[in-house]
């Protein structure tokens, strides 16, 4: 499994076996429900930068997608993808940061649709 992106700033999921397949409409085809606490959480990462990633589970009494774990400004890359479960599905959002070729700090927020292979 790879994770691209495309110029249309999606970011896809690709299988050895599969095409291209955006996955930044995933949710909406699914018709299942989304928690506020989602959308509050994702503004604070986008706005106040309160955290370094969220991953969100679909929560089966609720039928809804809730928040399972917010990651710290701190934590790092490798402590988001730590925290991606072995044998079940998540969708997660990571604000990276990196430095420009003319030495800028720049910030990206990535969706990510995480679907491990078992």
């Amino acid at each position: 499994l790879a994770i691209a992106i495309t110029t249309s700033a999606y970011i896809c999921l690709q299988t050895p076996s599969s095409s291209r397949l955006p996955v930044a409409m995933a949710n909406a085809a699914s018709g299942m429900a989304v928690d506020d606490d989602c959308k509050l959480r994702f503004l604070e990462l986008k706005s106040k930068r309160t955290y370094r990633y969220i991953i969100y589970k679909i929560d089966d009494r609720s039928q809804k997608i809730v928040v399972e774990k917010l990651g710290g400004p701190d934590e790092s890359y490798e402590a988001f993808t730590g925290s991606l479960p072995e044998k079940d599905c998540r969708y997660a959002i990571y604000d990276y940061d990196f430095v420009t070729e003319d030495n800028c700090q720049k910030s990206k927020i990535f969706f990510v649709a995480w679907s491990p292979d078992v």
